[in-house]
């Protein structure tokens, strides 16, 4: 086969084809999800990564690494960034999509609740 003949993935769920993804490509997907939700309540909080690191007790580039889908954090970690991000954080995975949301506690931060409501899907 061709360069000419392939299909992206889109392109095959579009047509309605069955599309197959590697456990590796799923992975990826959840750490850029848990990735994007730490992002959204930062910056909804008016956080910097260094600030958000030293609230944690983490580095930056830690944070860095986990807003980016670097790096998939411990229970233990994820219990640390909800605490400094003054949120609960909520997974749900089901099957083939999932969803990470932080849900401020009380009034939250500037702007009211910050991405309490949001989430951020895989």
């Amino acid at each position: 086969m061709d360069h000419s003949q392939w299909k992206t993935r889109q392109t095959r769920k579009l047509l309605g084809e069955a599309v197959k993804e590697s456990s590796a490509y799923v992975e990826a997907g959840y750490a850029f999800a848990l990735g994007q939700a730490v992002y959204d309540r930062r910056t909804g909080l008016g956080l910097s990564q260094a600030e958000l690191a030293r609230r944690a007790g983490m580095t930056q580039p830690q944070i860095s690494n986990i807003e980016g889908g670097d790096s998939i954090p411990t229970l233990a970690l994820l219990t640390r960034l909800a605490k400094a991000l003054d949120a609960s954080l909520t997974i749900d995975l089901d099957g083939d999509t999932s969803a990470f949301s932080f849900t401020a506690h009380g009034g939250g931060g500037p702007g009211g609740i910050g991405t309490g409501g949001r989430s951020s899907a895989a």
